[in-house]
């Protein structure tokens, strides 16, 4: 079922069965490339909140239970499936969040191989037996925590949800995921794709909502025992503080501002390109994404003029037409957020080499825009853009790029540009950052681990470790004989 806009119908997922709300409270659901209102969200009340919980209490006994080769080959078949359905979710990521069409299904690509990841993983969830006294078995076991509440934003609507989705399935847990009531037809498509690999009901929950009363009743109630949270610090800071106070572990993955430090030694173009690519992709609404430019005093003028460049040939418009490399902000909160930082940053003295402007024309659009001789104070130096905005600060020493790189309270990504080995280790040595990429801006990879450090929160996704906040470790100590 599609509306008039060839957008879905957006259903909530409780207990194995499509619903919408119980009252038909709904929200609006606007494509931020032409500002038209393509659909309606449901909106869940306390009573399909309560149905999704009971449902996840009963999908954990089932799924934990289940024989790990049978949830292997479930979670493999949902990934067929979001890989051949791919096209198509990347299709209605472009209505509701704007991203180009290749880079929304490249994301759903992505996200078949995670899964993949992940449910590999759930075969190596290894204990182990400690030599002990005579007569007795001393042994450490790995189980599922149980049921998850998890939240997620708008920024990745496959990818996102799924880090959780599919972290939660693998170790053997049920969820309730509260995605983003602004792109909810991602979210619900992937589910599907879980639905029709023959996830047993229950399992997997999918809710919308007001985010205040869908988190407060998901993280208060006896029935979740794990709260994952992907967003900004201070949601985030509020979502740990509550569920400390009913002694439930969480794990935190919450914004940065991502310091790029181009030593003197480095190749200017090079990085410079590198440094753009990542900068524009997904407009800049990546908590990763590289945002503040430390480039040596010797090189700044040819990274910058090679950055404005690779602005300027980026070319914005509706993620659906043809020959888009950057589309919309995903809402009208980034394109203010944008004017703002920019205004602020030009009255302190910056200089706008390229962008600082919305086009005229509808939409949420807002030109890639690189400001030069940022000074210090700027609004945009200390908070994180989340859109296509770069400023760029010219250094004399390391010391003094790697004091500004560390001056903030976030430590989620950090990058760096040197042809230096020595140079290398140290930046690795002292950047303050949970990500770290050397003469490249990499963004997150199944098979490593990423999270943050200070402020941008705590736990990993990805990776060995991905599951660690999943599973619970149990010390067994067995007396066989008095």
């Amino acid at each position: 079922m599609t509306t008039d806009h060839g957008y879905p119908a957006v259903r909530m997922y409780i207990a194995g069965e499509w619903c919408q709300g119980g009252t038909g409270r709904t929200a609006p659901i606007v494509n931020p490339a032409t500002e038209e209102v393509i659909g309606e969200v449901p909106l869940a009340t306390t009573a399909d909140l309560d149905r999704a919980l009971d449902a996840a209490e009963a999908g954990f006994t089932v799924w934990r239970n289940t024989p790990v080769e049978r949830r292997t080959a479930i979670l493999y078949a949902a990934a067929d499936l979001i890989g051949e359905r791919a096209a198509e979710i990347g299709r209605i990521m472009a209505q509701e969040q704007g991203k180009p069409l290749r880079e929304g299904t490249n994301e759903a690509r992505r996200t078949a191989n995670t899964l993949r990841w992940h449910a590999d993983d759930a075969r190596r969830a290894y204990g182990r037996v400690i030599p002990s006294a005579p007569g007795t078995v001393l042994t450490v076991r790995r189980e599922p925590i149980g049921p998850v509440a998890a939240f997620v934003p708008w920024n990745f609507p496959v990818g996102g949800p799924n880090r959780k989705i599919s972290s939660a399935l693998s170790a053997g847990c049920s969820i309730v995921i509260k995605a983003s009531e602004e792109t909810p037809a991602t979210a619900m498509e992937l589910v599907r794709c879980y639905a029709d690999a023959g996830l047993p009901p229950g399992v997997l929950n999918l809710v919308f909502g007001e985010p205040a009363e869908v988190s407060e009743h998901l993280i208060t109630s006896p029935v979740t025992r794990l709260i994952a949270f992907t967003g900004s610090v201070p949601v985030g800071k509020l979502l740990a503080a509550r569920a400390g106070e009913v002694m439930k572990p969480s794990l935190m993955e919450l914004g940065g501002h991502a310091p790029v430090i181009v030593c003197a030694d480095a190749d200017p173009v090079r990085a410079a390109r590198r440094a753009a690519q990542a900068k524009w992709a997904n407009a800049g609404q990546v908590c990763t994404s590289p945002s503040r430019f430390l480039v040596h005093e010797s090189v700044v003028e040819e990274f910058t003029a090679e950055f404005v460049g690779a602005a300027e040939a980026v070319v914005v418009g509706d993620g659906l037409a043809e020959g888009t490399t950057m589309g919309p902000l995903a809402n009208e909160r980034r394109l203010r957020a944008m004017e703002r930082l920019t205004a602020d940053a030009v009255a302190r003295g910056a200089e706008v080499r390229t962008g600082g402007e919305r086009p005229d024309r509808p939409g949420w659009f807002f030109a890639p825009t690189v400001l030069a001789d940022v000074p210090p104070d700027a609004e945009v130096m200390s908070e994180e853009p989340f859109g296509p905005l770069a400023p760029i600060v010219p250094f004399t020493g390391l010391d003094e790029a790697l004091a500004v790189a560390n001056s903030l309270p976030y430590g989620l990504a950090a990058y760096g540009f040197t042809d230096s080995a020595a140079t290398a280790e140290r930046l690795s040595a002292e950047l303050q950052a949970g990500i770290l990429s050397l003469n490249h801006c990499g963004g997150s990879v199944h098979e490593a681990p990423s999270g943050g450090v200070k402020e941008s929160g705590y736990g990993r996704e990805g990776g060995p470790e991905a599951l660690d906040a999943y599973l619970i470790t149990k010390r067994v100590s067995h007396l066989l004989a008095p």
